[in-house]
């Protein structure tokens, strides 16, 4: 029985699409109109608009002029992650690959793909609101009373139209749960993520994620090579702070995929081993535009 390398690479990469897109908590970034001007392109150029405000209309001369300025803000794609899995041939039978296939990657999306992603674009986003100091100092006493901080400092750079997101470290998740103010204020909303919708917890209209602890750091190092045969992924810098609440509207952050592709190659294809063998790569960052690099704030660890 022979094996259809394309046609089983198109059906896992779909799956696996759909797998990120469920399990990452920064997937739905992916919804954002930004994704769609990268098809074909490394650097993609945005152009950001400036303009003057009116004054009074003069009766003698007229209107009163005026440039209206263009910024041409290039954005380039950085994070390009690979990596080639095997299974051995004796360790199934071949009528069993496409199944045991589907679950090993399915899982090494989950276990490695989205928490890796999900830590590069809170980090990335974070490190914002930390070089513009777009910050809110957390009071574990009064938790409630910094997410609306938080959530006001936003709406006041945004407006009060704009859907907000506020993604909770889990540490400090109890300080909210148990927080006497707020057990009344907490309800259950809908959330849309891609196809998918999540029923997940709003507090004053505003969805709250919880991220676990080692997806909230402003600063990781991503493995760049495997020359030591080392487990790669990624992990905590060593003077990194903890996030500890990221609030901002949900149209602010594009995460764009240029690539999310898998080659599958049987045993008779495979040149280094009697195994079936799986070519991962995911070609992607996420982008704030110009117009809402103020409209990101955050509370780090003191």
């Amino acid at each position: 029985m022979s094996i259809n390398s394309i046609e089983y690479a198109k059906k896992f990469t779909t799956e696996l699409d759909k797998a990120y897109t469920q399990k990452a908590v920064t997937g739905f970034f992916a919804d954002n109109i930004l994704r769609s001007k990268f098809v074909g392109a490394k650097t993609v150029i945005v152009p950001d608009l400036d303009f003057v405000g009116l004054v009074n209309y003069d009766r003698t001369g007229g209107f009163n002029r005026a440039m209206v300025t263009v910024a041409q803000t290039p954005f380039t794609m950085s994070m390009d992650r690979a990596r080639s899995i095997s299974i051995d041939r004796e360790d199934m039978d071949e009528s069993g690959i496409t199944d045991l296939a589907g679950k090993v990657l399915g899982e090494y999306v989950r276990t490695q793909v989205v928490p890796e992603t999900d830590a590069y674009v809170l980090s990335k986003l974070a490190g914002i609101a930390n070089e513009n100091n777009q910050e809110v100092a957390y009071d574990s006493a009064k938790p409630y009373e910094t997410l609306v901080n938080l959530v006001n400092k936003v709406r006041n750079v945004a407006g009060f139209e704009e859907e907000l997101v506020c993604f909770i470290n889990g540490n400090i998740m109890s300080d909210f749960e148990l927080s006497p103010e707020l057990q009344k204020m907490i309800t259950v909303s809908n959330f849309k993520q891609g196809e998918i919708n999540l029923n997940v917890k709003t507090i004053n209209g505003v969805p709250i994620i919880p991220v676990t602890p080692e997806r909230m750091k402003t600063a990781y190092t991503f493995v760049e090579s495997d020359d030591t045969h080392s487990a790669g992924g990624f992990s905590p810098d060593a003077d990194a702070k903890d996030i500890l609440m990221l609030v901002l509207p949900k149209k602010a952050a594009s995460l764009v995929k240029k690539t999310e592709k898998i080659r599958i190659f049987t045993p008779e294809q495979n040149v280094d081993a009697d195994a079936y063998k799986f070519d991962y790569r995911i070609y992607y960052d996420v982008f704030v535009k110009k117009s809402a690099l103020g409209s990101i704030y955050a509370s780090f660890e003191a």
